[in-house]
């Protein structure tokens, strides 16, 4: 027990009780909130690589679909998703530099100029060109989306001052209770379980490190070799 007796009037109670369950509520929303937000996020951008991959996969098979004179064009796609998805994973880590421009890769721009340059000689080549480059402009849109989206999406205020409410609430739990291992032991579980909540906004605020990130392996089989 850590007040002395004169604070431990039946009306200080009530009120420290009624001010910690106010704060609970508040803190019940605002961690609902950030969790939902950033499930939201991280649904979002796992739809988003998963749309890139099914995109290069039709890509892929309208280009077979062309002929064998698309061949190269296809290996420049295979080098080119590879070196994508090193570089979407590097630029989404903590730890990059968020300052510099987005710039193509040699290897994208290479495709490019290679499915532009085919020179279609009947109208069913010419529409699975036209196809062709208008699927390679929605990957290039999809991955610029990605890109400009930032790693974590929660608001660090946000954290700040939930983290704050926690404290006091945890505060307030040991103001009316002796200490022994039973209260010790119950704020240890209670702490690790709102330690565990914030641990779970955080990774979810960023998809492309830590536990839960997306896996980049279907996106990086998607093509198989020629």
């Amino acid at each position: 027990m850590f007040l002395p007796g004169h604070h431990l009037s039946a009306d200080d109670k009530d009120v420290v009780r009624l001010g910690t369950g106010l704060i609970g509520t508040i803190a019940a929303l605002v961690l609902g909130l950030l969790i939902a937000s950033a499930k939201s996020s991280y649904d979002t951008q796992s739809t988003q690589v998963t749309q890139m991959t099914s995109n290069i996969v039709l890509l892929d098979n309208l280009l077979a679909e062309y002929g064998s004179e698309t061949n190269e064009v296809r290996n420049l796609l295979r080098r080119g998703v590879a070196a994508l998805a090193d570089r979407m994973w590097r630029e989404k880590r903590p730890d990059a530099t968020k300052a510099r421009p987005f710039e193509a890769s040699p290897s994208s721009d290479a495709f490019f100029v290679k499915l532009q340059q085919l020179s279609p000689p009947n109208d069913w080549q010419r529409s699975l060109q036209s196809r062709a480059i208008q699927i390679a402009t929605d990957i290039a849109q999809t991955r610029l989306l990605l890109f400009a989206q930032t790693n974590n999406s929660i608001p660090m205020p946000f954290l700040v001052v939930l983290i704050f409410w926690l404290t006091i609430i945890f505060g307030s739990f040991g103001l009316f209770a002796k200490p022994n291992t039973t209260v010790f032991g119950s704020l240890f579980v209670f702490a690790l379980s709102a330690a565990g909540a914030i641990y779970l906004v955080l990774e979810l605020g960023q998809p492309f490190a830590g536990l839960m990130q997306i896996s980049s392996v279907p996106l990086r089989i998607a093509l198989t070799p020629l």
